[in-house]
């Protein structure tokens, strides 16, 4: 097993379609993706999912969660907090605690269950916010189970991302990608989980096994939404804790 490239970057997304955290050191795996990755998102009076398609807004809005939240075994207090952040807006502070309240109709793509609402202040200001009614929602693991498409990764489940629970993208890809464009697009434009270095472009599109040390990886299906010239690598996971850098294998 040959080594074909490095960890680069970590990246979560705590609400779904808004931005993300570049995580410096490390960061928590769990079976449905990353610590904290799309755990929360934002819904409509009918309980569907708002999402960057139909509210660009939202790519606007930035997300912040204390550095001890990315340490593997650390659990929230009282105290501790994500503040949200957005053009015009104060900043909202939501409890990392679990909120008591259930949103019953909620649903995203093809997905409709219930999640754990949090609360008047935060549809407030998302509401003013997107200038329509709105709520958050926090995905309620305890209760509900969203699996991912057999045919591609029987078993596997995931919060409110779109489909796999984790995505990989190389430098090299982008960088490739880049050369073709007379104005080059920053790598959150592809929102990718793991950004590696050190490998051709578009070499990921062929892996399907992936070991970064003790972590290994599924390479399971190439992204739907990245057409011929530029796709990235969905990932499953059987493992534990995701370091900085580190040697990818496949």
């Amino acid at each position: 097993m040959e080594a074909a490239a490095k960890v680069k970057s970590i990246f979560v997304y705590p609400i779904k379609s808004c931005r993300g955290i570049s995580v410096c050191q490390q960061a928590p795996l769990t079976p449905t993706g990353f610590r904290w990755d799309r755990q929360w998102m934002v819904i409509n009076n009918n309980g569907r999912a708002y999402t960057q398609r139909n509210e660009p807004k939202l790519a606007l809005v930035e997300t912040e969660l204390p550095n001890e939240a990315f340490l593997e075994g650390w659990e929230p207090t009282g105290r501790s907090f994500m503040v949200i952040r957005a053009p015009g807006m104060q900043a909202l502070k939501i409890s990392l605690s679990k909120p008591r309240d259930i949103a019953d109709g909620v649903s995203v793509w093809e997905w409709c269950g219930s999640a754990l609402a949090e609360g008047a202040e935060a549809s407030n200001w998302f509401t003013n916010y997107l200038g329509k009614p709105s709520r958050l929602v926090r995905y309620n693991a305890e209760s509900e189970t969203r699996p991912v498409d057999p045919k591609y990764a029987a078993g596997e489940k995931i919060m409110f991302s779109d489909c796999y629970p984790f995505m990989l993208l190389s430098q090299g890809s982008l960088d490739a990608l880049n050369k073709l464009l007379k104005e080059p697009i920053p790598i959150n434009r592809f929102r990718p989980n793991i950004l590696v270095d050190g490998c051709e472009p578009f070499s990921e599109d062929l892996w399907t096994g992936i070991r970064i040390n003790n972590c290994t990886f599924q390479g399971v299906k190439l992204c739907d939404r990245c057409k011929r010239l530029f796709s990235r690598c969905q990932l499953s996971i059987k493992t534990l804790v995701l370091l900085v850098p580190n040697q990818v294998k496949h």
